[in-house]
């Protein structure tokens, strides 16, 4: 997708730990967990491996705080101000769109997240976010289906269905088979919105 970014130099300790956090969010993403060690996250940050310790008690502990930093961002940018009262099919763009714009502004932490989410080394606390922005997906579908707009089929079929129709997209714009912009995520929306209507 995205050129990735040159990190940010640390100049305060707060800063450090952004800067190892950015750098650790690349190797994630491109490497995986188990192909990225804390030596590997050290040099890219420019940072002493003692550093990262002072930091982050193990390799779990920054792949979480990096987890529960950016599934919070995620959450945030998905339900902030979400319009409750409006119809579904307003609310099914609502989110579409907003995740869209999501991965378009941070595309090494979209594939971050999806790679490391099933990962035996997520804990408790990654995963009630996760739980958070799951449920209140599902919520959105069982209302919808409740007024009969949705089909009534099980909301986690409904909501795998719409998921990998988006994960498709986005894995077509990063293959250079479609535009890396917002344009071709609105132009499939209506179509995943047919997929999932009654």
């Amino acid at each position: 997708m995205a050129p990735p970014a040159l990190l940010p130099r640390a100049s305060t300790q707060g800063d450090k730990r952004e800067v190892i956090l950015a750098a650790a969010l690349e190797l994630f993403a491109e490497r995986g967990f188990h192909g990225t060690a804390v030596p590997l996250v050290a040099e890219k940050a420019g940072v002493g491996a003692g550093t990262i310790y002072r930091y982050f008690e193990s390799k779990e502990a920054l792949v979480n705080a990096l987890y529960q930093k950016w599934k919070g961002e995620l959450l945030a940018q998905v339900t902030a101000n979400f319009p409750q009262t409006a119809g579904a099919r307003e609310q099914f763009s609502v989110i579409w769109r907003r995740l869209a714009e999501f991965v378009l502004e941070n595309p090494h932490v979209y594939t971050f997240l999806e790679l490391h989410h099933h990962g035996s080394y997520v804990d408790a606390e990654s995963r009630a976010i996760e739980n958070r922005l799951h449920d209140f997906a599902v919520g959105v579908i069982r209302k919808a289906q409740a007024e009969g707009v949705l089909k009534p089929v099980d909301p986690e079929l409904l909501l795998t269905l719409v998921h990998g129709a988006f994960i498709g997209v986005l894995r077509a714009c990063r293959e250079g088979r479609l535009a890396v912009s917002l344009e071709p995520f609105l132009a499939a929306e209506p179509s995943c919105w047919d997929l999932v209507r009654r």
